[in-house]
């Protein structure tokens, strides 16, 4: 049970981190250059994606403290999935045959490691 719980809070925080720091970075206020790092700084989304991957990092190390190292590194790539289809949500982000086809790929990848895990 512990493990699920790592592995879903894994996703969560990388998801949540990626999408983030794409809110960071679609500022259109940010500007060029050393002026869009400054803004991009100032901004809560860059440190809320900072502090996603903060906690991502121990949860990462907790799950694969648990898990074989194979297992986990596919069992996480899940993260893909849910940051393309996060991304088509929030941002518009579009979501042609090839991705989708790589989410289904991925997907049942990911049901054949969990299942036999």
């Amino acid at each position: 049970m512990l493990t699920i719980a790592l592995w879903l809070a894994n996703v969560v925080l990388d998801t949540a981190g990626q999408l983030a720091f794409k809110a960071a970075a679609r500022d259109p206020r940010a500007g060029d250059g050393l002026g869009r790092w400054k803004h991009m700084a100032s901004r809560p989304w860059l440190w809320l994606g900072v502090g996603c991957y903060v906690f991502e990092f121990l949860v990462w190390t907790a799950f694969l403290s648990l898990v074989p190292l194979s297992e986990g590194v596919l069992l996480g790539s899940i993260n893909i999935v849910t940051i393309m289809l996060a991304g088509r949500l929030l941002f518009g982000e579009k979501l042609t045959g090839l991705r989708i086809a790589g989410i289904l790929l991925v997907s049942a990848g990911v049901a054949i490691v969990g299942a036999g895990a």
